[in-house]
């Protein structure tokens, strides 16, 4: 009897364990996805838009105390532009190369978003689930969905404003993300959940960890398997740079009296992504950055008109053409996301018609993420009238707003005591 009992508990788990395969089979994303964005003209884009460009650039990094940049322009029917600007540090410490890695910083908020929309697609979870069905011991959440943390309706607060100054002293400490997100929580709420657009970094946290709970598997892996590989963005992880990469360095600059100071600012280049985890913890290139762009705008991972269905206002006194929602911004018609980790300052928009594209990154944070959406959409405005290459059609249609007009917007937001030279 006993061995008879044994071959069938051998052979129900055989078969257990089958399924089990041809489950996560079925389940598993496609290896690689294509981006449907118009062929890219191989070359530089003309020398007079790359003077204007270079312009912007150095406008925003004298504004925001950055003493680097890299950038990524790309318009396919003119030319691309990607450069590294700057040095390291304002006393020098080598110069910026286009092959430097840095935090990717809210675009980790988008990617939360690709893996619960294609979990969702999947059957795991649904968009109108309580985060209290994943994640235990969180108080008075059960009328908050996934699908509102990640649109950011919430109504959940922020840590970082709360933690930074700890950050800065002791950059290399770990920090768990329920830790973290109890800051956000602690603060107390502006608007029912699902009625307004509230940034919350906490939010992010906490439907990271409902994602973990739901799969089964670690950020890292989720990252992985649904954002990074199917895309090839081959320098994108969930996590610290590669380190065998060159890694941009991250500079705080702290507050002198009415201004900062620039000149001195604190290098917080290790500081442990766990105080990002999944709103803030993806270490990315410029080149992934700018691809990853694409694809959230032509709707390669999860389509545009799903995520941005319902999309609200950034705050009362946003311009009418910009809207947030599905954890991306629209911008016109631009889609991306911009923002900060301490240290860096980023954005990445495309247009997925004519499928210009603009990735940035500033070596400085103190300025706040204004300078990062401000430059790409300067940028944006200025490649948007590159002329057309030979054979190529420039497209008709422009964007809302002037170079000029964020040009004055950013040097009039200048947070430095002294220039860096």
């Amino acid at each position: 009897m006993h061995g008879r009992f044994s071959v069938r508990r051998g052979v129900v788990a055989a078969a257990a364990v089958i399924g089990m395969v041809l489950s996560l089979a079925a389940c598993t994303p496609d290896r690689s996805v294509s981006i449907d964005v118009p062929p890219q003209v191989e070359g530089a884009l003309p020398a007079e838009t790359q003077e204007q460009l270079e312009a912007a650039v150095a406008n925003a990094m004298s504004a925001a105390g950055a003493s680097g940049a890299i950038v990524g322009v790309w318009a396919p029917w003119s030319g691309s532009w990607v450069a590294g600007v700057g040095t390291q540090t304002p006393a020098g410490g080598g110069e910026v190369t286009t092959d430097m890695q840095f935090a990717a910083a809210k675009s980790t908020r988008s990617m939360t978003c690709d893996i619960l929309y294609q979990i969702a697609d999947q059957g795991l979870v649904a968009l109108d689930d309580s985060i209290t069905e994943y994640v235990a011991a969180v108080p008075d959440l059960e009328a908050i969905t996934l699908g509102q943390l990640c649109d950011g309706t919430s109504g959940i607060g922020s840590y970082t404003s709360r933690l930074l100054g700890l950050w800065l002293d002791n950059p290399e400490r770990r920090w768990g993300p329920r830790e973290l997100a109890a800051f956000g929580l602690g603060q107390e709420r502006t608007a029912e959940p699902g009625a307004q657009y509230r940034d919350s970094d906490a939010g992010y946290l906490l439907l990271g960890l409902a994602l973990e709970r739901a799969t089964g598997k670690s950020a890292r892996m989720l990252v992985e398997e649904y954002v990074a590989d199917p895309l090839d963005l081959t320098a994108t992880t969930f996590g610290a740079p590669d380190p065998e990469a060159p890694v941009l360095t991250g500079l705080f600059a702290r507050q002198e009296g009415d201004r900062r100071n620039c000149l001195e600012p604190v290098d917080i280049t290790d500081l442990s992504r766990t105080v990002g985890f999944t709103d803030a913890g993806v270490t990315t290139d410029i080149t992934d950055l700018g691809r990853y762009a694409q694809a959230l705008a032509t709707g390669a991972l999860v389509p545009a008109g799903e995520r941005l269905e319902g999309a609200l206002p950034e705050s009362d006194s946003s311009a009418s053409w910009l809207t947030v929602g599905g954890g991306v911004y629209q911008a016109g018609s631009l889609i991306g996301q911009h923002g900060v980790f301490p240290g860096y300052t980023t954005a990445a928009y495309s247009d997925p018609e004519s499928g210009l594209t603009v990735a940035v990154v500033l070596n400085q944070s103190a300025g706040g993420s204004g300078f990062g959406a401000r430059l790409a959409w300067e940028l944006a405005a200025i490649a948007s009238k590159a002329p057309a290459a030979s054979g190529q059609t420039a497209p008709a249609a422009g964007l809302p707003w002037t170079p000029e007009q964020f040009h004055q917007e950013i040097s009039d937001s200048a947070i430095c005591a002294e220039p860096i030279s």
